[in-house]
């Protein structure tokens, strides 16, 4: 392997731990230092933090099924995508800057939940955000990375400036 190409490898891996690290920090906070159906208000009540456990996917979907579809919903697919994910972007070098910042910022995102889901049973959530007709569900770290990350790539795919390309005559050789 290249020097560049593994510098880009540990940066990638860097950036990653980085992610997880901050998600897996915040809610061992939280789950150390809140107990349950405590709130604490920041912003004049429009911010609430509050410790909840959450054994099912996105706003506690799935956290009814049965516990064989659960596993292979929320966890074996999950793992699959996120393995994936990570050799996808460790292997196309073609990735770069804003597009490869914002996967890594989802896959990020994905593995803190995933290990949570995996390791502790379920993924502490503990932020809330109402202001009036914006208001969240109960989130964490990790699902506003997957946000952020969604959001950078679509910002990007709008905005972003188009490559230039030779005119067609250019390209015909008569």
């Amino acid at each position: 392997m290249q020097v560049k190409g593994l510098l880009r490898v540990i940066l990638i891996l860097l950036v990653l731990s980085i992610n997880v690290g901050c998600d897996q920090v915040s809610k061992s906070i939280v789950r150390h230092k809140m107990s349950d159906y405590t709130y604490i208000t920041f912003l004049s009540n429009h911010v609430t933090l509050s410790k909840v456990e959450n054994t099912g996917a996105f706003l506690s979907l799935g956290d009814s099924l049965s516990k064989p579809v659960k596993i292979i919903l929320l966890n074996i697919i999950p793992l699959l995508a996120v393995a994936f994910g990570l050799y996808f972007i460790l292997t196309r070098t073609s990735i770069k800057g804003v597009t490869l910042f914002a996967l890594i910022l989802i896959l990020g995102g994905g593995f803190g939940n995933l290990y949570d889901r995996i390791v502790k049973g379920s993924v502490t959530d503990f932020m809330h955000i109402n202001f009036g007709l914006f208001q969240t569900g109960v989130f964490n770290v990790a699902d506003l990375s997957i946000t952020i990350g969604v959001f950078i790539l679509i910002f990007h795919a709008f905005f972003k400036k188009p490559e230039c390309v030779e005119p067609i005559e250019d390209q015909i050789q008569l």
